[in-house]
């Protein structure tokens, strides 16, 4: 496979979808930003200053979990700031540093959390359910964006599999659908399409029950030892570490197991480029860029990131490959 020596110089417009790089293009416009801002007084010219700037973050609690040795990892970690800086959540802004700057406000207690469907024992669960029905882990994974970025984060949580057998799944369970919060009033990313990037809100994911069930799916609580910061899904979000990153959906408040394959956000935003399994495999190049090489992001910043290999199934082969078995994994990256 040739890989374009230039990859790391991708603009916003090659790394996300058409129509979402026009609709960033629309609201600075709106904004009455670039030039035409040297018009503006110097109350206003402050006032947008004052926008920018870096909120005060929220604070973050300790949490009490073990580190199983099965996932330990002596690769080197992603630095805490960014993780928590650098981050696609378009509930808050379409630009990577929006989310930590729009999500400080963000109420994440009280929460629920439902777990319904084809199960034998629908739950509804608060956050101090959440927090103490399983006993909590840390585990180090592997991130891989479908923008060819990655990272290295010690999350906290449980497997998803630990929480979707105390609602009794039945035989008729086939898929899980996730939903993310909808409430524009915390997300301004929600309010019109405009903001949002295109995305008709709430945000949804899917997997299989067999992904769902398998030993490496997490629910994160937490990174760092502490409580997931707004901006990366607080107070709770899926971690799939094989698959690409836009599969781990944040802040979710509804977890349905379905008969029938649910829909998923990117892949009807743009099904010709974000499919319904989204394996990380770099055999199959997005239909804009390579997929071969990824940016492992460091202590520099992203363009001095170094870039490594991409491994198929993001190196989790082993214990996730027999779920494709049959598959044409040409045509499900």
């Amino acid at each position: 496979m040739s890989i374009d020596p230039k990859i790391w110089r991708l603009k916003d417009n090659q790394v996300t979808p058409e129509s979402v790089f026009k609709a960033r293009r629309q609201i600075v416009k709106a904004m009455g930003l670039g030039v035409g801002a040297m018009g503006l007084s110097s109350q206003v010219q402050a006032s947008l200053l004052d926008w920018f700037k870096a909120p005060e973050p929220q604070a973050l609690a300790d949490l009490s979990f073990s580190q199983p040795q099965a996932y330990v990892s002596d690769e080197i970690l992603t630095p805490f700031d960014k993780v928590s800086q650098h981050n696609n959540f378009y509930e808050f802004g379409t630009d990577k540093a929006d989310p930590a700057r729009n999500a400080q406000s963000f109420q994440t207690n009280p929460w629920q959390l439902k777990v319904e469907g084809e199960v034998g024992s629908s739950l509804t669960l608060d956050y101090d359910d959440l927090m103490q029905s399983i006993p909590l882990e840390e585990r180090v994974y592997r991130l891989r964006c479908v923008e060819a970025w990655s990272m290295v984060i010690p999350w906290v949580g449980f497997p998803l599999a630990a929480l979707l057998k105390k609602a009794d799944p039945t035989g008729s369970a086939k898929y899980v659908a996730f939903e993310t919060l909808y409430d524009p009033n915390q997300m301004p990313g929600q309010k019109s399409r405009l903001m949002g990037g295109g995305i008709d809100y709430p945000y949804v994911e899917g997997l299989t029950i067999e992904e769902a069930m398998n030993p490496l799916t997490f629910i994160a609580v937490g990174l760092y030892g502490k409580t997931l910061p707004p901006q990366n899904g607080a107070p709770v979000r899926l971690v799939v570490p094989w698959k690409y990153g836009f599969k781990s959906i944040k802040s979710v408040v509804n977890i349905r197991l379905t008969e029938r394959r649910p829909p998923t956000t990117w892949n009807q935003l743009a099904p010709h480029e974000y499919g319904f399994y989204a394996n990380v495999n770099p055999e199959v190049d997005h239909p804009r860029w390579s997929q071969a090489t990824e940016r492992r992001i460091g202590e520099g910043g992203l363009l001095s990131a170094k870039r490594i290999a991409t491994l198929p199934f993001n190196g989790y082969g082993e214990q996730v490959a027999h779920l494709y078995a049959g598959l044409d994994l040409r045509r499900n990256y």
